[in-house]
């Protein structure tokens, strides 16, 4: 594979929204799990475990959380990432290291993911209550699985396409050297 075609590849990691409601093969699953489970992770720590979801039900009261998750609601398959608060910055890093490549190994595997956030105590207590998570863990994101319908962002508040310039964001040596 080229330089290009890696970059082609992870560049159409998308966040899907909108899924078909057939359900994500065990085998799908199993495979999302180990990849999960080999991620890197500080000092090694692997500080996670993972809530997988398919049930309806318990899909639909996770998205009733806070309204620009309603989304949850129609997709197959969530997996809730519970980490075991002891050292929440440390954990926020393996949280966004594991949900990076949760989503681009559903994208490989034919499949679209999209991350879910509970941001505030209400919406959290709700989170917590559905899947049973002990008060002393953390809970804040959980990634939504299935075939998606589309990746276009279907929300009315939807946030702006497209990417920066390199020459916006990249400096050589110092903070601001072209």
């Amino acid at each position: 594979m080229s330089n290009k075609d890696v970059v082609e590849e992870i560049r159409m990691v998308r966040q899907a929204r909108q899924f078909h409601p057939e359900p994500v093969p065990q085998d799908v699953v199993d495979t999302l799990l180990e990849i999960a489970r080999w991620s890197g992770s500080s000092r090694n720590s692997q500080p996670w475990h993972f809530v997988v979801i398919t049930d309806k039900a318990t899909m639909k009261q996770l998205s009733t959380a806070r309204a620009a998750i309603n989304w949850v609601a129609d997709a197959p398959l969530g997996i809730a990432l519970v980490m075991n608060g002891d050292a929440p910055d440390s954990e926020g890093y393996d949280e966004g290291r594991v949900s990076e490549r949760l989503l681009i190994a559903a994208k490989l595997l034919g499949y679209g993911g999209g991350t879910a956030w509970f941001l505030d105590d209400s919406e959290k207590k709700i989170a917590y209550d559905a899947l049973g998570i002990p008060a002393d863990k953390s809970l804040r994101s959980m990634i939504a699985i299935g075939k998606p319908k589309t990746t276009k962002d279907h929300r009315p508040n939807k946030n702006t396409p497209g990417r920066k310039s390199m020459s916006e964001i990249v400096s050589h040596e110092k903070y601001g050297q072209g």
